[in-house]
């Protein structure tokens, strides 16, 4: 994509999206949905617009100063690629792909290969899940505020996520899902947070009770605040990771999620408010959506409470990667308002407007 400049490519990709969504806007306005012409757009759609996504991600330049990490990794791809020896990691997954992808291909190849690790798991779980409207919840998922980040710099949790969305969506066979999220956990450790806020909701699925627990974390957060980032880092959850990312104040300035932000507060509440609103007013009655819900509630809620810490975004994207389906998966699972087809475009370009007006607030901040 060298005809892109560099400083222009994120923007470009922002824009294409948002002339997608006004683009699906005029469709889901113009028919009820379900007429032919909406089931031929979905379909001509949904994997067209995966590739093209895959592509443009895959073909970036490789640039530390706009796509973070990316540089990092091609540093260390082009170390095993000229004899270099696995630095020791937890990572196993990822370490095992990248070890194994230096000694066949270039690093421009490898991060199409990671763009596509990325995009087409959580599009086969849409067409698992949504068969005639996946283009729909593809949309939502490439538009979420998160998904450009973890496609261009964090990678390893980009991937990650993607593979547990896609292992979601084997809920009836529990053998397939559990290698999946196994290959998940062994891509980025992280995941296992939401792995098992997810088990939790075996064990209990009440969506009140969670719900209270969401708005009971930001009370805490804010009474005690950095009492829990020590908490949690001298228990020792997670891996020795977690606990540099929750005490470390080292390049503190390169994370804008520095804080008690409500703004990122209001943006996790989009998805607290969608599916309160799906579940209590509307009756949504779908057991699997339940535990989708709550697995977000109590990630988050983990989240809300090591807020301030100074890598908290990381802490974040292992709940935000859940919004969009949280959001738009009752509205293609079925009818439940009126008027639904044309409501989906709409939730759809309000959602997409926190992301855009985040870019340019990030944007102009950086001017």
């Amino acid at each position: 994509m060298n005809l892109i400049p560099l400083e222009y490519y994120t923007l470009v990709y922002y824009n294409i999206v948002l002339v997608s969504i006004l683009i699906t806007l005029v469709q889901t306005s113009s028919y009820v949905g379900n007429e032919i012409a909406c089931y031929r757009f979905n379909q001509n759609s949904t994997f067209s617009f995966a590739l093209f996504i895959t592509v443009y991600m895959g073909l970036r330049p490789i640039s530390g100063y706009h796509f973070g990490d990316m540089l990092t990794y091609a540093r260390y791809f082009e170390h095993l690629a000229t004899g270099g020896h696995i630095y020791p990691g937890k990572d196993i997954g990822f370490s095992i792909l990248i070890s194994k992808c230096s000694s066949v291909m270039n690093v421009g190849t490898f991060f199409m290969l990671c763009s596509i690790l990325y995009i087409f798991p959580a599009y086969l779980a849409f067409k698992r899940w949504f068969p005639n409207l996946a283009f729909f919840a593809l949309l939502v998922f490439v538009g979420s505020f998160s998904f450009w980040g973890y496609g261009t710099n964090g990678i390893r949790a980009g991937v990650a996520s993607s593979l547990f969305i896609w292992g979601l969506s084997y809920r009836k066979s529990i053998w397939a899902m559990s290698v999946l999220f196994l290959i998940s956990v062994l891509f980025h450790k992280s995941m296992l947070l939401p792995l098992a806020a997810y088990g939790l909701t075996f064990i209990y699925n009440n969506s009140k009770v969670y719900l209270w627990v969401w708005f009971g974390s930001i009370f805490l957060s804010l009474a005690f605040g950095a009492v829990w980032e020590n908490l949690f880092a001298s228990i020792g959850f997670g891996d020795d990771r977690f606990s540099s990312y929750l005490t470390s104040v080292e390049n503190a300035d390169q994370f804008s999620s520095i804080g008690f932000r409500w703004d990122f507060i209001m943006y996790s509440f989009f998805a607290v408010g969608a599916g309160a609103l799906y579940i209590f007013k509307y009756d949504f009655q779908d057991k699997f959506y339940d535990q989708l819900y709550n697995t977000y509630l109590i990630s988050n809620a983990f989240w809300i409470l090591v807020i301030r810490s100074n890598f908290s975004n990381r802490f974040a994207y292992l709940s935000w990667f859940l919004i969009a389906l949280v959001v738009i998966y009752p509205l293609l699972k079925r009818r439940i308002v009126r008027y639904q087809y044309s409501i989906i475009g709409l939730v759809i370009l309000l959602y997409y407007s926190f992301t855009y007006v985040m870019y340019y607030v990030v944007e102009m901040r950086e001017l």
